[in-house]
This record gives C-alpha cells, sequence and structure tokens, in this order.
C-alpha cells in the first residue's frame, strides 16, 4: 500500500479533544458552517472539495467523489482517527496521526494510503501528494479547542 503524508502541523490542542471531533464528522461540518466567514478564501476552496455526513467524508478526488466511513477497529483514542473507502476501485484509507505533546498541543499528520498499480500510482502520485498536503492545512485550521 503506498502512502502520502503531509508535512507535521501543530494544533494548539490536546490529542484526546482532537480526536472526539474527528470521529465525529457531522460536528465538523456543523462548526465550520458556522465559522464560514472566519475561513481564509484558500481554505474555503479546500473546503469545496469535502462533505460531512454522519460517519463519513466524501471528498473530490482525481478519481472522482471518494467516500471515506469511520474505522473504529483501526482508530486509536487519542491516536490515530482512520476513514476508510468502502466502495472504491482501490483501496484507500484516510489516517490522522495525532502524537500529544508536552505543552497540551497536539502534533498531526494527515495520510493518504492506497493501493495501487505502478503505472496509476506514477500518474497520480503528484496529485495525491497534493491531497495530503491540504487536508493537513485544512487539520492545522480548525480551532478544535472551540468546536
Amino acid at each position: 500500500m503506498e502512502s502520502f503524508k503531509s508535512t507535521p502541523h501543530r494544533i494548539a490542542c490536546d490529542a484526546a479533544t482532537i480526536y472526539s471531533k474527528l470521529t465525529n464528522p457531522t460536528l465538523i461540518k456543523q462548526q465550520l458552517e458556522a465559522h464560514a466567514g472566519q475561513i481564509d478564501d484558500a481554505a474555503r476552496q479546500h473546503l469545496d472539495a469535502v462533505k460531512f455526513t454522519e460517519d463519513a467524508i466524501s471528498i473530490q478526488s482525481p478519481m472522482g467523489e471518494v467516500t471515506l466511513s469511520l474505522d473504529h477497529e483501526s482508530s486509536i483514542d487519542g491516536q490515530r482517527v482512520v476513514y476508510t473507502a468502502k466502495e472504491s476501485p482501490v483501496p484507500i484509507n484516510m489516517v490522522i496521526n495525532l502524537e500529544p505533546q508536552p505543552d497540551a498541543s497536539t502534533q498531526s499528520t494527515a495520510e493518504l494510503q492506497l493501493n495501487l498499480p505502478f503505472f496509476l500510482r506514477k500518474m497520480v502520485e503528484g496529485q495525491l501528494q497534493e491531497g495530503a498536503e491540504r487536508f493537513g492545512d485544512l487539520l492545522a485550521r480548525i480551532p478544535f479547542d472551540r468546536l
């Protein structure tokens, strides 16, 4: 399985709180809508490609819309949130790694894991890396402590 990781980001909130928010996509949607006026244009463009439902996140990707459902078995409380594509031409996981820091902040890394044929990987790897970076940036901008 190929892995595309974002650069690490520091989030000014503890990992347990972030985990509880990320495992509740409807809460994220409600808060993003409530604070839409406070989100800069660059981040808002990224949000246009993301939809949140009760237990899933849908993202526009180079392969079309991909819906990722919360994977309770692979997620680790306070450390790792995993969303898995159930109906996708290739296996896809979206992983959010949370590393608690001594100052009650969290270092986060967004990761896209895909099982791609070699020829397809070469065609889309740049877009997938960019997608991981965008998602990592988006996570860093969410005010988890105020959700």
